[in-house]
């Protein structure tokens, strides 16, 4: 993967998620941080920091964006979420607007 083509994600305890620019763009807010016009840090370094989002919680939405561009052709099929992190999902989900 370039890195032009990369986005760099990073959890509250700086854990680091490299993933496809194009998986990471499901994300409203993500997507609005990445293409605003301006010099925001966001946009120069492709590194995106969530200083309320934890490892394991970004690594389950890091998954999801890319089982949503696999199934974004409308196949049924559901993304498997354990039980425990359904509510910290929910907050996460709505803040990233996904």
């Amino acid at each position: 993967m370039r890195k032009e083509d990369s986005v760099k994600l990073i959890s509250a305890e700086g854990f680091e998620f490299v993933i496809h620019k194009e998986a990471a763009m499901v994300s409203q807010i993500i997507s609005n941080m990445l293409t605003s016009p301006g010099s925001f840090a966001e946009t120069e370094h492709r590194e995106v920091t969530f200083p309320e989002i934890s490892t394991t919680i970004l690594e389950k939405i890091c998954q999801y964006f890319y089982w949503s561009l696999q199934y974004a052709n409308g196949k049924e099929t559901e993304f498997p979420i354990e039980p425990e992190l359904t509510l910290e999902l929910i907050m996460a989900a709505n803040y990233l607007d996904t």
